[in-house]
């Protein structure tokens, strides 16, 4: 009895020529199934150059392109530096990014796994009692089946590339990841920057405040004396008491909106308050870049590289949806040994062997395969229409920094003229008043512009850098290549 199982689960199937009529004839029928329209990128036409600011000063010709501008190259600050390694270290953001891409590999190598045949090792090892009633010979039988075998489990033969197109997906879906992470870390740079340049911006306007304070408080101690002495009106006095309150609330308002910005760059990079930069005098530096071309941004913008890897996927999905109308073609097969003890096992002409090839295609799903079809060409053109709107983000930021970068320059020159022209107004008021020519509202209206322009000097310098980081990050800066330990990509997918 065992014997004959034997050979009835290990017989030979029909001749492999007759599969293959059967799955010729069945990809004719699946050829009829319904195509649809799908989107293309449509052609970026983008300027050959950037369009010229207007008596703005632009990077020098020899300044060194964005992207080629490492980010501890270009932030020259040392104490911004360490703000960003530590960002980098804590962020919650880059660090779901990276685990991200983390899942999309591991989800890479399964699919990636599925085009090759699975090999296993096995055995199976079985005892039965036939009773007497049950038996053609009128006697029970006891009876094994021993096997020990090496098998192949189910393997697809992709001849229409479902199994590669589903494999080029994930693949596409993890570099897409792998480049939006970098594209958060490029985000995450720019935002600890800014908060740092707000920082110290904020640190030099309260220094000013502070000198302007103790001025007028000193001013106001004089004139305390002179009023004591009757030399000095106290009308004159109360306008002495103005100046120094206003100077006082400024004070107070920038010291809260320290605090606040303080607070956002302690999230940033998790750092403890008093690691935080505490008034630092010296001036930030940044390394020039040049615009480059706009066609550069294509390779160089990370969300754009990102997008464009999303499409790639999306195709390849559309492409594994479209296969699934043609019949799977599947081998199965196992080699070993058999016997009716255990001990036969490994005697001669106890070798068994099995081959099952199969091919399956659904006649009726309920419309299933068309609606997976469906489903995948809209995300395609979802997927063409973000990558036209990243491009177009990305050329949209560029040129505003390039705009602010140039009209900036000039306000910088503006305000730097205003605040000489009004310091030496607010010097020959009060000389005006001591030789009493002029009241003292004069020298109050003088001191007060003087000191509203000597912030926004201040505010100019720090929109003028920002316009800098900003400019650094939308032409892809600090954005190199994809990780080193990325999966190789096939040639379709590269963009």
């Amino acid at each position: 009895m065992a014997q004959h199982s034997i050979l009835r689960l290990h017989r030979i199937p029909p001749a492999l020529p007759r599969l293959l009529t059967s799955a010729l004839l069945l990809t004719a029928l699946a050829a009829c199934s319904p195509g649809l329209p799908l989107l293309q990128p449509q052609a970026q036409i983008l300027p050959g150059q950037w369009p010229a600011q207007p008596s703005g000063k632009s990077a020098p010709v020899t300044s060194t392109p964005a992207a080629a501008i490492a980010w501890q190259d270009f932030y020259l600050d040392p104490a911004l530096q360490e703000l960003i390694h530590a960002a980098l270290a804590h962020n919650q953001d880059r660090r779901l990014a990276l685990l991200r891409v983390q899942e999309a590999q591991a989800a890479y190598g399964i699919q990636s796994a599925a085009r090759l045949p699975t090999i296993g090792l096995g055995s199976s090892h079985a005892r039965a009692r036939v009773p007497a009633d049950l038996n053609a010979s009128g006697r029970s039988v006891v009876a094994g089946d021993q096997e020990v075998f090496v098998g192949l489990n189910s393997w697809e033969l992709d001849l229409w590339g479902r199994v590669k197109s589903l494999s080029d997906a994930a693949l596409g879906n993890y570099l897409a990841l792998d480049a939006t992470q970098h594209a958060v870390q490029s985000s995450l740079i720019k935002q600890v920057a800014l908060n740092y340049l707000a920082l110290r911006s904020l640190d030099e306007r309260l220094a000013l405040t502070e000198r302007t304070i103790a001025s007028r408080e000193e001013s106001l101690r004089i004139f305390k004396r002179r009023t004591e002495v009757g030399s000095t009106s106290r009308y004159a006095l109360t306008q002495v008491q103005t100046l120094v309150h206003q100077a006082k609330l400024i004070g107070t308002q920038l010291a809260q909106q320290r605090a606040l910005q303080a607070h956002a760059l302690q999230q940033l990079t998790g750092l403890d308050a008093e690691r935080l930069p505490q008034q630092l005098s010296t001036p930030v530096k940044l390394k020039p870049v040049a615009e480059g071309l706009p066609s550069a941004l294509l390779t160089q913008r990370p969300d754009i590289i990102a997008a464009e890897y999303g499409l790639q996927a999306a195709k390849a999905n559309v492409a594994a949806a479209r296969a699934a109308f043609l019949p799977r073609i599947a081998l199965t097969g196992s080699w070993g040994t058999a016997s009716a003890e255990l001990d036969g096992l490994f005697k001669g002409g106890s070798r068994a062997w099995q081959f099952v090839p199969s091919i399956s295609l659904p006649i009726f799903d309920g419309g299933q395969r068309q609606a997976n079809l469906d489903l995948q060409a809209v995300r395609q053109n979802i997927a063409v229409v973000q990558y036209e709107k990243t491009i177009e983000t990305a050329m949209r930021e560029v040129l505003d920094a390039l705009s602010s970068r140039s009209t900036l320059e000039q306000q910088q020159l503006v305000l730097a003229e205003q605040r000489a022209a009004l310091k030496e107004r607010a010097r020959l008021a009060r000389l005006r008043y001591d030789q009493g020519a002029s009241p003292y509202l004069d020298v109050l209206d003088a001191e007060r512009d003087l000191l509203s322009a000597e912030q926004q000097l201040v505010q100019g310098r720090e929109a003028l850098l920002s316009t800098q980081v900003a400019l650094y990050a939308a032409l892809g800066g600090g954005y190199t290549t994809p990780s080193q330990n990325s999966a190789p990509t096939p040639a379709a997918l590269q963009p």
